[in-house]
């Protein structure tokens, strides 16, 4: 499995990096909004793509809302990990098309088992 991550925390991009390669998966990590809309386009693309909501050069909601728009990756789920437990924003990137929402801090093996249960709902659509 091929996982985008786009954090600006490396810290987290090192710690899920590091989860998912026991898994046998990789991963890419981008620092900003436009790293992410780039890693996302570029082939192979990702299987699912973990959005934080607070980064440098956009918010992952407007990347959220660029990714669902697009042909080329309107397909990919997202899981949003972010620090901000605000209920509104939870509603608004389901709104958006998130797959998922999860708050920091991260626990790798929740994130593994939801990133799992995320790629199979969507090879099976």
């Amino acid at each position: 499995m091929n996982i985008l991550i786009a954090d600006d925390d490396p810290l987290v991009g090192q710690l899920l990096g590091a989860a998912f390669r026991k898994e046998g998966w990789r991963s890419t990590f981008a620092r900003d909004s436009m790293q992410s809309m780039m890693y996302a386009l570029r082939a192979p693309q990702p299987d699912v793509i973990l959005l934080d909501l607070s980064m440098p050069g956009g918010a992952g909601m407007d990347v959220l809302k660029r990714l669902k728009a697009s042909t080329k990756t309107a397909e990919i789920p997202v899981l949003i990990i972010t620090g901000n437990p605000d209920p509104v924003l939870r509603d608004q990137a389901a709104q958006l098309g998130a797959d998922d929402y999860m708050e920091k801090p991260v626990d790798p093996d929740a994130i593994i088992a939801r990133v799992r249960e995320i790629a199979s709902q969507a090879s099976s659509d």
